[in-house]
């Protein structure tokens, strides 16, 4: 009796299972939307406006908000969404660890600044002093790993720290920190109320650096071909308008981001949302500098990682 009780257990679990499978590759319509994970943040604005605008004809477009990398990654690489905008080195280790993805395009260029505090004047008084980023996983510690060597300085030179972003302009202001570099409006948050000024911006550090990217899923790529060619398509539209900065991005952003006009205003002079496709040799320097770092042994080749064939309608 017990094994006949046995027997129905494990049926019970193959089936439960075969059917999470199913429905994690079924084909998008209209009751199974394209899934993409976001954090509140600029670099991911593109989303913000293609899903406001819902311009999708073939599938229906649903944004998920996460409140930390971490628990967007987990998502990601659990299949519980199809894809996100996440940093792009989050997004290499997972690939790194045998999660299916595609970078299909960028979520931006530059866009990210070295905040310090007033005391602070060059790279140099930084010695000592407690530096914060959102992940060492992020180009955010990359460049403060070459404003750092540029200075003579190591990464040992200072305390660093990993903090989520929404917490650093207030570290900053309590001076439990003495610098921070994270994605916008954060940088802007702590210059526009005073307590902050920008040392550095990204271009100064590391010309045409690589941050925010757009990864899919293997299977939703391919089981959703077609789909994922507009969806891409109607992302790089949406960048686009991004790109004018005006009354209607701002009143977007303001839906999906608790953040005052002007703070705003200042973040989105940082940053661009053009030429979104990801070149090979802009790559390399990055793989190269996680191998530099440390931060990855063997980062997934480009040919294996990025996919321009969406964006450039191949």
């Amino acid at each position: 009796m017990k094994k006949f009780i046995y027997l129905i257990i494990i049926a019970i679990l193959i089936i439960s299972l075969s059917a999470c499978s199913k429905e994690k590759n079924a084909p998008v319509d209209e009751g199974n939307p394209i899934k993409i994970g976001y954090l509140p943040i600029t670099h991911a604005l593109p989303l913000f406006i293609q899903e406001d605008g819902a311009n999708l004809k073939s599938a229906k477009l649903e944004l998920v908000k996460f409140g930390s990398w971490a628990e967007l990654v987990e998502a990601l690489n659990a299949g519980e969404i199809d894809g996100a905008s996440m940093l792009v080195e989050l997004a290499m280790k997972s690939k790194e660890q045998g999660i299916g993805l595609k970078s299909v395009a960028l979520g931006h260029r530059d866009g990210n600044v070295v905040v310090v505090s007033e005391e602070i004047n060059k790279a140099s008084d930084l010695k000592g002093k407690t530096v914060s980023i959102p992940s060492k996983l992020s180009s955010h510690n990359i460049l403060l790993y070459q404003m750092l060597k540029e200075n003579n300085l190591k990464l040992s030179d200072v305390n660093v720290v990993e903090l989520p972003p929404a917490e650093m302009p207030a570290a900053l202001s309590d001076g439990r920190i003495s610098a921070y570099i994270v994605a916008e409006p954060f940088g802007a948050i702590s210059i526009s109320h005073g307590s902050g000024k920008v040392l550095y911006d990204s271009q100064e550090l590391w010309q045409d650096s690589l941050c925010c990217t757009l990864v899919l899923r293997d299977e939703f790529i391919n089981n959703n071909r077609l789909v994922a060619e507009e969806f891409v398509r109607e992302y790089v539209k949406a960048a686009e308008k991004a790109e004018q900065k005006d009354k209607d991005v701002y009143e977007v952003s303001s839906k999906y981001m608790k953040t005052k006009k002007d703070v705003l205003e200042l973040s989105l002079k940082f940053i661009s949302y053009k030429d979104l496709a990801i070149r090979k040799e802009e790559y390399q320097v990055l793989t190269d500098y996680m191998k530099e770092m440390g931060l990855s042994e063997n980062p997934p080749a480009y040919e294996d990682f990025i996919d321009n064939s969406l964006i450039q309608g191949e």
